[in-house]
C-alpha cells in the first residue's frame, strides 16, 4: 500500500518525464542531466560516466593520469610529438576492432567540433603500428589530460554520420547501450567482449529527471538505486533512512558568479570586489548548502597545485563594499538602490535549476546585494542561456557551478576559461600577466610559484566571484555495495558495484 501511494505521488510529480521502469536485477541511475543526442560533444559525459564510452587516458581518484585505451604515452625531446601506444584486443560494441585508424577518426571528428581539442595547437594526428602520433606546433605538457576529457571518447566509425554528427554511441566500455530514448533515458547491459574485468551487475539504466523533489522521492522509495543532484533538504532527510546511504566528498568544482567585465557597472575591479564583499559565504554555506565553510578563493583544496593556502581569503564586509562603490561615484537613491549618472545599479543574474541549490543561493544573493544598494533580478532558466549570453554579449551576471577537472589537469579549464574566452569562464576580461603565466604552465615550464601567481591575479581582479566549494553528494540504495564517488566526476563506477548479499 505504501509503495502504491508513492507511485501515485511520483506520477503526478514527474512533469519532466517518467521514472525508470525498475526491475529487480537492473541498477537504476537517476540524475538531472538530459541526454541531448547520441553525440559526444553534447552528452558525452553521460556515456563515459555510465561506462559506455572510454578515452585514451584515465584519471584516478587523486587526479593522476593512468592508462585507458592507451597503455602508455611519450613525448619527444622538443615537446612537439606525442606517441600513444594503443591497448591490444579492444573491440567496439558492434564487434569491430579498435585500431589506430579508428582512434584517429574519432579524435579528428572530436577536434572538428566545439570542445577542448578544437583549441589545441595540434597540427596532425596520424595512425601507426599499434599507436597514434599527435604533432603540435608548440609544446603542450597537458595533452594526455585533454585526451581524458569526455569529448575525446573513442567511438566506432559507425557512430558517426557522413557529416561527423553522432548517430549512435558505439563505444568500448564495460556496458553497451541496448535502448536509448533522448532526452530522458537509456538502458545498457554488460559487454561480453570487454577488454577489462566484467561488471558485477549486468544491467543498468539511466534516467534524466529534472525535478529534484522527484529524484529524492525515487531514492527514498527505492525506485532508483543511485541518485545524483539532491538539494540540501533532501540530503538531510535521506540521511535518516536505513534503506539509503548518503555519500559525500569534496570535489574540484566551485559555485561562482560570472561577470561581464565590460559592463559599465562591473568594469572596475573595485566594483567586482564590492559585490564580493557583500556575500556572506559562511552563512550561505551553512544555511543553504549545509557545507562546513564557504570559498575563500576560486580553486578548492581538491584542485592540487592551484589552491594556495597563503592567499589572503575573500571576506564579508558590507561597510567596505559600500565605501568602494561610493568611491566609484555611486550614491544611494530614495529606495536604497544606488544611482550614478541617472542609472540605477540594477543587474540581472542568470542561473539554472538543474542544480537545485543554485536558485536558492540566488535568492540569498538578491538580499545580500540589496544590503549594499544593488538591485538583482533573478532569471532562472535553461543553463544554455549562459553560454548564449556570453557569446552575444547580453549576459550581466551568472550563477553557476564550474568543474575544474573535466580535463584532469586543471590547466585545461584555466586556459579555456581565463585566457581563451570560454563560455563558462571570464567574460570580456583580459590580463597579460595572467595569460603569460598560464601559457607557460601549459607548455610545461611553470610550477607551483607560477600557479600561485595566477591564482593571486584572479583573487585581486575577480573576473569571477567564488562563493562555495562543492561537495558531491548522492544517495545509494542498500541493495547496492561498492558505490563510491569519483571526485573528478568522470565515472559512476557502475562496473565495480555489486548487489548486496
Amino acid at each position: 500500500m505504501i509503495r502504491s501511494t508513492f507511485l501515485a505521488t511520483a506520477a503526478l510529480a514527474l512533469l519532466a518525464g517518467p521514472a525508470p521502469a525498475q526491475s529487480d536485477d537492473r541498477l537504476d541511475v537517476v540524475a538531472q542531466f538530459e541526454i541531448q543526442a547520441p553525440e559526444p560533444s553534447t552528452s558525452g559525459y553521460i556515456f563515459t560516466r555510465m561506462g559506455i564510452a572510454e578515452t585514451l587516458v584515465n584519471a584516478d581518484a587523486e587526479g593522476h593520469l593512468i592508462p585507458g585505451l592507451a597503455t602508455d604515452w611519450a613525448v619527444s625531446e622538443d615537446g612537439l610529438t606525442w606517441t600513444f601506444t594503443l591497448r591490444d584486443g579492444v573491440r567496439f560494441h558492434d564487434g569491430t576492432a579498435m585500431t589506430a585508424d579508428t582512434v584517429v577518426n574519432a579524435l579528428e571528428i572530436a577536434r572538428g567540433k566545439p570542445g577542448p581539442l578544437a583549441d589545441l595547437p595540434i597540427t596532425g594526428i596520424a595512425p601507426g603500428e599499434g599507436a597514434i602520433t599527435v604533432t603540435l606546433s608548440e609544446p603542450l605538457a597537458a595533452l594526455p589530460a585533454y585526451l581524458a576529457e569526455f569529448r575525446s571518447q573513442i567511438l566506432a566509425p559507425a557512430s558517426y554520420g557522413p557529416d561527423g554528427a553522432g548517430v549512435e554511441i558505439i563505444g568500448t566500455g564495460p556496458y553497451r547501450i541496448t535502448a536509448m530514448a533522448p532526452p530522458l533515458s537509456l538502458d545498457a547491459t554488460a559487454f561480453a567482449d570487454y577488454w577489462g574485468p566484467p561488471p558485477h551487475i549486468a544491467d543498468v539504466g539511466y534516467s534524466g529527471v529534472s525535478r529534484v523533489e522527484t529524484r529524492a522521492l525515487m531514492a527514498e522509495s527505492g525506485e532508483a538505486d543511485f541518485v545524483f543532484g539532491l538539494d540540501p533538504a533532501s540530503v538531510s532527510r535521506l540521511g535518516m533512512l536505513d534503506s539509503v546511504e548518503v555519500l559525500s566528498v569534496p570535489i574540484s568544482r566551485t559555485l561562482l558568479i560570472k561577470l561581464n567585465a565590460t559592463h559599465p557597472f562591473l568594469a572596475q575591479p573595485e566594483a567586482r570586489r564590492a559585490l564580493s564583499l557583500a556575500i556572506d559565504r559562511a552563512g550561505i554555506a551553512r544555511a543553504v548548502l549545509r557545507y562546513p565553510e564557504g570559498a575563500t578563493q576560486l580553486f578548492p583544496p581538491a584542485v592540487a597545485g592551484w589552491h594556495d593556502d597563503a592567499l589572503s581569503p575573500l571576506g564579508h564586509d558590507v561597510g567596505e563594499a559600500r565605501a568602494l562603490l561610493a568611491g566609484l561615484g555611486w550614491q544611494e537613491g530614495s529606495d536604497g538602490i544606488l544611482v550614478r549618472d541617472g542609472k540605477r545599479f540594477a543587474l540581472t543574474l542568470t542561473t539554472y535549476p538543474d542544480r537545485p541549490e543554485l536558485p536558492l543561493v540566488a535568492a540569498v544573493l538578491e538580499q545580500q546585494f540589496r544590503a549594499i544598494g544593488v538591485e538583482l533580478t533573478i532569471n532562472s532558466t535553461n543553463s544554455s542561456e549562459i553560454p548564449a549570453g556570453h557569446q552575444n554579449g547580453t549576459l550581466e551576471l551568472a550563477l553557476l557551478a564550474r568543474n575544474f577537472s573535466l580535463i584532469p589537469d586543471p590547466i585545461g579549464t584555466v586556459l579555456s576559461d581565463y585566457v581563451g574566452n570560454g563560455d563558462w569562464g571570464a567574460m570580456n576580461w583580459r590580463n597579460a600577466d595572467f595569460a603569460a603565466l598560464v601559457r607557460g604552465i601549459a607548455r610545461g615550464v611553470g610550477g607551483d610559484r607560477e600557479r600561485a601567481g595566477a591564482a593571486a591575479i584572479l583573487q585581486a581582479e575577480l573576473p569571477v566571484i567564488p562563493i562555495a566549494w562543492y561537495r558531491q553528494t548522492l544517495a545509494v540504495s542498500d541493495r547496492v555495495e561498492g558505490a563510491t564517488i569519483d571526485p573528478f566526476e568522470r565515472s559512476f563506477g557502475l562496473q565495480y558495484m555489486r548487489w548486496a548479499e
